[in-house]
């Protein structure tokens, strides 16, 4: 995650020493709060724990590849609290209910409940189409820290790619009734060619209805979403829209508001936001840096900072690679398989920063990005150490320059991006 509110607009936010290890970026006001002490190397994962796989709406760009049946073979409520148990053993710091819809799971409150009560922060990722009053009060009991509900656009487009009529006021009821009874709650939202065009509208929006939590993912090929090249931003959309996102954070910033906006998924973020602070305020840029540079991007992600347990109990470098697994919970702990480097993947991932190639490998911000999503990577050229074809900066930006371009000629590391991409 790219916190822009924190390292464009000098802000922060509850998940700072989480992603940064420090919030010792002056905030508006020229104060330092306390640096926090250890290595993103040495981060425990949070753990997305897709619960199940049933969900009540059919999007189009579904990572599960979700629909509204039952599936057997999930992990029953015993195997659930054991699961919980062993990832708190293992000092998880956070785990992440999702799906398909969790909230379609009946035993859900008594798995969240016990996560709460070992100490495990529970977050819910949710469509938000089935909370109603009752339901808000239900999540918030349970102890549940904050409440993602995922929009894909406004009204027409959201039902469109939720392929539901309807979801879209449903989802806003959902909004509703967290926030009346006190419930942390905050937007998702994909990035698409559609959401983009919609982009400073879906900004008014969150300002409107009181959101003070956006995140702005990046579209990963994954499950129902592997065909989506033609509907992925451009590299020039992305940077239109990295540009108007910059602006409407700061633009809160500047009336008071507390709304914090992060982008997910494209580290090439962290990179775009702090070549842009470096025009306005070069002194602050260089904090950005160091910060950016202790997260390391793509190299404490997938398969260290961050891991899917799947609604059968295996374990997946992230929730976008469920087709490849390291192992299953009802065989092995968490912990065992997590830190067991012997398969091939999960060792590269360890050590991302020696294997990615192309003009990831030469990039002078190699240290703040480290090759962003090896998934995508691995989807577009079948090579999870190739480049992130969601890369939007220039090769000038880069500093490739025609020597380093003749390198990777000679070692056979030039790689085509997609047409869809660069057009």
């Amino acid at each position: 995650m790219i916190d822009i509110g924190k390292l464009y607009c000098g802000g922060t936010s509850t998940g700072d020493a989480l992603r940064y290890g420090t919030d010792a970026v002056p905030d508006r006001h020229g104060n330092r709060p306390h640096e926090a002490v250890g290595l993103a190397s040495d981060r425990r994962p949070i753990v997305v724990w897709s619960t199940t796989r049933t969900c009540n709406l059919n999007c189009v760009h579904c990572y599960t590849d979700s629909c509204n049946v039952a599936y057997h073979g999930e992990l029953t409520t015993g195997e659930g609290r054991a699961l919980i148990d062993d990832l708190a053993t293992f000092s998880i710091p956070s785990l992440l209910f999702s799906g398909g819809e969790p909230l379609m799971r009946n035993d859900l409150f008594t798995l969240i409940e016990h996560a709460a009560n070992r100490n495990i922060r529970p977050v819910l990722s949710t469509n938000g189409t089935l909370i109603d009053r009752a339901m808000a009060r239900n999540i918030k009991a349970a102890g549940i820290v904050y409440v993602g509900i995922s929009l894909d656009g406004m009204e027409d487009l959201n039902d469109t790619f939720r392929g539901v009529k309807g979801a879209f006021s449903r989802a806003m009821k959902g909004f509703e009734n967290c926030t009346a009874v006190g419930q942390r709650v905050g937007l998702r939202l994909t990035l698409t060619r559609s959401t983009y065009a919609d982009l400073n509208r879906i900004f008014d929006f969150i300002e409107q209805e009181g959101i003070n939590r956006a995140c702005f993912y990046h579209l990963v090929y994954s499950g129902r979403g592997v065909e989506l090249f033609a509907d992925d931003l451009t590299h020039r959309q992305s940077r239109q829209a990295m540009d108007t996102i910059l602006a409407r954070t700061e633009d809160y910033f500047k009336r008071g508001l507390n709304i914090n906006i992060l982008t997910v998924d494209n580290h090439a973020d962290g990179v775009y936001l702090y070549l842009r602070l470096k025009e306005k305020d070069g002194h602050r840029a260089e904090e950005v840096h160091r910060l950016l540079a202790w997260n390391g991007g793509g190299a404490y992600s997938t398969g260290v900072g961050i891991a899917n347990i799947d609604f059968f109990g295996n374990v997946h470098p992230d929730q976008f690679w469920q087709d490849y697994t390291f192992g299953n919970v009802r065989k092995r702990s968490f912990g065992d398989i997590w830190l067991d480097e012997s398969d091939e993947l999960m060792h590269g991932l360890k050590h991302k920063a020696e294997r990615i190639k192309g003009r990831c490998r030469l990039c002078r911000y190699r240290a703040l990005c480290t090759g962003s999503m090896r998934v995508r990577a691995f989807r577009t050229y079948r090579d999870p150490w190739a480049p992130d074809p969601q890369c939007y900066l220039t090769d000038e930006e880069i500093g490739l320059d025609p020597e380093k371009i003749n390198e990777l000629e000679r070692t056979g590391e030039i790689y085509q991006m997609p047409e869809e991409l660069t057009g």
